[in-house]
């Protein structure tokens, strides 16, 4: 199975420019620069980063107009029409109000505020501004979700009964940038700690699939030990509208993974955003003897044209963000249409919600 998805409905070039500004120079700022720069109706007016040198190199780097190391200067002199908020979680809140209230829209990485309540804040904020605020929930745009929601809108799944969302990534491990004890990563503040830059996008794919929730069961654990990290560890269980869902963060198994499975009435498919492939096991028209033989062989021949897949984007140098340019495209273009951009309020009040759920300690064992 094919699972490249393309939208004819996208142009390459907007009909108007609007003046963009950046807020922050970090790892995830390269990917949005890059999908800015040089991009026809995008005038990259300028980037704001702490660090006079990094953001005079960024600036040349991708031919940005300006470096500020004053938002609110930039916002004075420049006006964007467009702000990307790509600092730490825990800076987001003023900034991303500052933004809004200076009169431009504003695109704010993940997660768009430490709780649900403050999220709740910064769109009233938006609502009085007559702006647009749109978190980043790039993942949703990968190739193999919008793959298999399209099979789940078909019914090929039959009626879905269970969702798992996992993620496998050694974050205490020594020398990155979440072990660092001389400079501890800014994420150690949030009321996850480093797991909530993560428990966001397992949120939003799991709503994809279950589209509300009752209750939740969460163990947040702190198996490493030590005082660095509040946890390193989650496992969650959601049920909502007769969908159990589960939640898995774990720092001690590999590869990296990030795993994705529906299963239904009808059959599964399962797929890893960091390693792309589909599998699907279904009735197919051999009968019910040969389905398991007919499976087995379409999904030996899915895994080789995976792996070639996989090699020309190693090649092409695209990875596992290559959604985020689909979520930017789609973003712009409802932003020059005004209308409802692609990550609507519902989609961020519900992952926002998840998060406070899963952090209650009423919810917790």
């Amino acid at each position: 199975m094919n699972t490249q998805v393309t939208d004819s409905t996208i142009v390459s070039a907007l009909k108007r420019t609007m003046r963009v500004g950046v807020i922050g120079a970090g790892k995830i700022s390269e990917e949005h620069l890059r999908f800015l720069s040089g991009r026809k109706g995008i005038e990259l007016a300028a980037i704001c980063e702490l660090s006079k040198a990094l953001g005079k190199f960024t600036a040349e780097r991708f031919s940005v107009g300006a470096s500020y190391c004053d938002y609110r200067k930039m916002l004075d002199e420049l006006r964007p029409q467009v702000v990307h908020v790509l600092t730490p979680a825990h800076t987001h809140m003023k900034i991303v109000a500052d933004c809004l209230e200076a009169g431009a829209h504003v695109i704010v990485e993940k997660p768009i505020a430490p709780t649900h309540g403050e999220f709740l804040q910064l769109w009233r904020i938006a609502q009085q501004s007559n702006r647009r605020l749109i978190e980043d929930h790039n993942y949703r745009f990968n190739d193999q979700v919008l793959a298999l929601e399209k099979m789940v809108a078909q019914k090929r799944l039959g009626a879905i009964q269970e969702v798992e969302v996992r993620l496998s990534l050694p974050i205490r491990s020594p020398g990155g940038r979440y072990a660092d004890e001389n400079l501890p990563h800014p994420s150690h503040k949030m009321p996850a700690g480093v797991l909530h830059e993560f428990v966001t996008h397992l949120a939003y794919l799991l709503l994809r699939f279950m589209p509300s929730f009752e209750r939740v069961r969460a163990a947040w654990s702190n198996i490493g030990g030590g005082s660095m990290f509040k946890y390193d560890d989650l496992d969650a269980i959601v049920i909502g509208g007769g969908i159990h869902g589960r939640l898995r963060f774990s720092c001690r198994t590999g590869p990296d993974s990030f795993s994705l499975i529906v299963r239904g009435s009808r059959g599964w498919a399962e797929t890893d955003l960091f390693h792309p492939f589909m599998r699907i096991t279904e009735p197919r028209n051999v009968g019910q003897q040969l389905s398991p033989l007919a499976n087995q062989i379409s999904n030996g021949f899915e895994m080789i044209r995976s792996s070639i897949r996989g090699f020309r984007n190693k090649v092409l140098q695209r990875g596992p963000l290559h959604g985020l340019d689909r979520c930017l495209e789609k973003t712009y273009h409802a932003l020059e249409r005004n209308v409802e951009p692609p990550v609507t309020f519902d989609d961020m009040d519900g992952a926002s919600r998840l998060v406070d759920a899963l952090l209650e300690p009423a919810n917790c064992i």
